[in-house]
């Protein structure tokens, strides 16, 4: 049995649509230009705090912490209000965590949203059930990219960290594997930010029909 770890924003499911709709009801209570759902897309991927601080960017207040720590908890009630309006997952993610488990695989998430989001986002698309755990920003005291909620999460499928891998988009997905010791797996997809090939990971993926044979590659 191998577990297979999966980032979930930006890896299996675009949910930057929300993610910026949620900001731009901060920015809108602010007084300044809310972000660009597209052009601003990769930025949303990368959290709350990100966008607060592009926004507040554009008008000279990138440094106001007391305003992004003020907006924040905003942020996330008016995402938790509206968390799977414009969210959708990338082609064939289902299908493969699906195919992945029927191969006697565990499918597990760590991501750096807080917790309590990311299942009610997996609740409400009718998700969860395809996942054999799941450990978000605060449900251990660090965050990726610390190793813990890595270990967490394979330990709470059961499965094993030498028959693991981490599928992720960002820097931070590379090195929570790099400093567990495991195969890292990026996806390439068009909204991404970040340059994946510069960090040489283990594969890199452009479409989920890849990602089998690659961690068959990795963990035969």
């Amino acid at each position: 049995m191998r577990t297979i770890v999966f980032d979930l924003d930006g890896t299996l499911a675009d949910t930057s649509g929300d993610l910026i709709a949620a900001a731009n009801h901060c920015f809108a209570e602010i007084g300044v230009s809310g972000l660009d759902p597209v052009r601003d897309a990769a930025t949303a991927l990368r959290g709350g705090r990100a966008m607060l601080r592009l926004g507040l960017s554009r008008v000279g207040r990138a440094d106001d912490e007391a305003m992004i720590d003020a907006y924040y908890p905003v942020l996330l009630r008016a995402y938790e209000n509206a968390i799977d309006t414009h969210t959708r997952f990338f082609p064939n993610a289902l299908e493969t965590v699906d195919a992945l488990r029927a191969r006697g695989d565990r499918a597990v998430v760590c991501t750096n949203k807080p917790e309590a989001l990311a299942r009610l986002l997996f609740d409400r698309m009718g998700v969860m059930d395809k996942f054999d755990a799941l450990v978000g920003a605060d449900t251990l005291p660090t965050r990726k990219p610390d190793p813990a909620p890595y270990f967490a999460v394979v330990e709470q499928a059961g499965g094993s960290i030498a028959r693991s891998c981490m599928i992720g988009d960002t820097m931070t997905d590379h090195a929570t594997a790099r400093a567990v010791g495991v195969p890292s797996i990026l996806v390439d997809f068009p909204m991404g930010g970040e340059n994946v090939h510069a960090m040489a990971p283990d594969g890199i993926i452009t479409h989920f029909d890849e990602l089998i044979p690659t961690i068959d590659r990795l963990l035969p």
